[in-house]
């Protein structure tokens, strides 16, 4: 039951990300309205993916990179945060980062939203 909260409230923090993000959009079958179906099942997706990415590959490529985020004093991190959220719109169809600067702002408001629900759950 933990887990599908859990879920739920990375559901919610990839809905706020895209609403409050300049540049991250999500999009999905015929716009009818602000949050059609086709939008709500790419943010479904979207959380399912990030709960991954951040489950699996992450901690790999932080192990990876870790001389150059201790060289950086943990810099880096950002940035490899950056590039998996953006790697986020080649994995799922219909979501979009504009540029380098909205996958960084993303990924720091989905991190710091995920934590925060997390938190309260």
């Amino acid at each position: 039951m933990r887990a599908i909260f859990k879920y739920l409230g990375t559901v919610v923090a990839v809905a706020l990300t895209v609403n409050l993000v300049p540049g991250v959009t999500v999009t999905g079958g015929p716009s009818a309205g602000p949050a059609t179906t086709g939008e709500w099942t790419t943010i479904l997706l979207v959380a399912v993916v990030w709960s991954v990415i951040t489950l699996v590959v992450r901690p790999v490529l932080s192990l990876l990179t870790l001389p150059i985020t201790i060289i950086t004093f943990g810099l880096f991190s950002f940035v490899l945060n950056a590039f998996l959220f953006y790697a986020m719109s080649w994995l799922v169809p219909g979501f979009e980062v504009a540029g380098f600067l909205s996958a960084l702002l993303g990924a720091v408001v989905l991190s710091i939203l995920s934590w925060m629900i997390h938190k309260i759950l």
